[in-house]
């Protein structure tokens, strides 16, 4: 499912309560020579509570991940083995751009630990095409193919593709409480 755009098609409530196609555009990738051959597509957002009816405009989704009552809905695609940057990349300047792109993405990944990350967020994600392996504490690895499910419950971990296609997934993100241990 290597795609340059995706069309996304929204709804939404007019004046009188009916419902209609209120946005119907192509949503352009994410990309950033940090990852080459990685695209982010963010479809929509919202940082509040969903209220109904709803005009289906955009509403407030600043960072990467959601706050508590957030959401997310995202396409994410990972080539084969570790994307690494070129060498004569100016990786400052990349790290900038990527932050004013996806604020928040790469501050929530752990330093030393390729992809490593925690959200304040239950995850649900699809494997549309590809093989993509999540990686959770101690190393433990699960490899997800096209058609498989994760439902990801705020642990910390880290998305690979160990496989030979680039590997595309489907997520959504849901903001919820972290409570701290007892």
């Amino acid at each position: 499912m290597e795609r340059t755009k995706i069309r996304r098609v929204v709804t939404g409530h007019d004046a009188d309560g009916r419902s209609r196609v209120v946005d119907d555009r192509d949503v352009e990738p994410i990309t950033s020579e940090l990852m080459p051959g990685c695209a982010f597509f963010r479809l929509w957002g919202r940082d509040e509570r969903p209220a109904f009816p709803d005009d289906g405009s955009p509403r407030r989704a600043e960072d990467w991940y959601p706050p508590r009552d957030g959401t997310r809905f995202m396409i994410n695609t990972v080539p084969p083995g570790e994307p690494l940057p070129p060498p004569a990349l100016d990786t400052a300047a990349a790290l900038e751009e990527l932050e004013r792109r996806m604020p928040g993405a790469m501050a929530a990944n752990e330093p030393g630990a390729p992809g490593m990350h925690t959200t304040d967020t239950l995850d649900y994600v699809l494997v549309v095409a590809g093989e993509a392996t999540l990686e959770l504490d101690d190393g433990e690895q699960t490899v997800l193919r096209a058609g498989d499910v994760v439902v990801q419950n705020g642990t910390r971990h880290a998305w690979h593709n160990h496989g030979t296609e680039p590997c595309t997934i489907v997520g959504v993100a849901i903001g919820a409480d972290r409570i701290p241990p007892a």
